[in-house]
């Protein structure tokens, strides 16, 4: 009798995203990234999120290949939930490691914590609120979000305390509002309020003098049209 050479067949599967090759049982997600499609390793998918790449099941959620399923969310549900995932996965990413400085360092004088001057009018109190926006991380945040819902609407305003200003920037599902305060630096700009309908923010709050580019970075003077 003669014996059968019984084989497996194990196609190799590598990840777009870190380049490993997946090992025999793990599972690879497929993501689309504009036209093309990529694999994505189970530990990468909060990376592919991130790059604004949606995965292909969503997709054709959303497209309509779930309509046999009695209980379907409304298309924005699911869209604010698509959403949700890409800004969880984008705000999840660790931050760079510190690198280490000789314990003297500590007693150098480092100018951010120092009282910076507060410009006194208007318009230079928005282009320095700008300015630091940009050289925070939040400009992570807007672009994250803009690669799913598009470009946002974005308003600048100086608040009612001299060193404060607000800036809001807005898409149609969700909003963001942020608070510079020029008297501390660049450390000081941070989240203030967020929400998912543009109702909730006053006339004024939704009037853009400013836009981001691809990067989330800000710029003053834009045109609402």
């Amino acid at each position: 009798m003669t014996r059968k050479d019984v084989r497996t067949q194990h196609d190799a599967v590598a990840c777009d995203v870190c380049g490993r090759t997946l090992l025999r049982g793990e599972h690879a997600e497929t993501y689309l990234a504009g036209a093309s499609r990529r694999q994505v390793c189970e530990l990468c998918t909060a990376r592919a999120a991130n790059e604004g790449w949606i995965r292909e099941s969503a997709s054709l959620e959303v497209s309509g290949g779930g309509r046999d399923r009695p209980e379907r969310r409304p298309l924005r549900g699911r869209l604010r939930a698509r959403y949700r995932r890409a800004r969880e996965a984008a705000e999840a990413e660790p931050a760079r490691e510190p690198v280490d400085e000789p314990a003297s360092a500590a007693l150098t004088y480092d100018p951010e914590h120092k009282i910076h001057a507060v410009p006194t009018n208007g318009e230079m109190k928005a282009t320095r609120a700008v300015e630091l926006f940009n050289a925070s991380d939040h400009p992570r945040t807007v672009a994250g979000v803009a690669r799913s819902l598009g470009a946002p609407g974005v308003t600048v305003r100086p608040g009612d305390d001299g060193s404060m200003v607000g800036i809001v920037v807005a898409w149609e599902l969700c909003w963001y509002r942020y608070e510079v305060d020029l008297a501390e630096g660049p450390s000081a700009v941070r989240v203030a309020a967020q929400g998912y309908e543009l109702a909730e923010l006053a006339p004024e709050d939704q009037e853009a003098n400013a836009g981001a580019d691809e990067l989330g970075g800000l710029a003053l003077g834009v045109d609402d049209g």
